[in-house]
């Protein structure tokens, strides 16, 4: 197990460049390593965040960040309401 989450980890890292995400990837199981990789270190888990809280946190790390706030609520990683009115990290 630990040489797996290590080589996770590792193939996360290379998809950024000076702590910047250099693009989404297309493949939906690397997607999902940044995915659980962008919440688990942007995001608190038991705090509440609004959306533009949100998108300055994901801001910090790509420009896209409507995109990547919508793979992480479609991903389960982010949850909201149905008003939209917060978002916390999720499972």
């Amino acid at each position: 197990m630990p040489d797996n989450e290590t080589s996770g980890s590792r193939q996360v890292e290379a998809l950024f460049s000076h702590g910047r995400l250099t693009a989404i990837p297309r493949k939906t199981a690397r997607r999902e390593q940044l995915l659980v990789h962008l919440s688990e270190t942007l995001f608190e888990r038991d705090r509440s965040y609004t959306e533009r809280e949100v998108n300055e946190a994901l801001l910090t790390v790509h420009d896209d960040c409507s995109a990547l706030r919508r793979y992480l609520v479609v991903a389960g990683l982010l949850v909201r309401p149905k008003d939209g009115s917060s978002y916390r990290r999720g499972r």
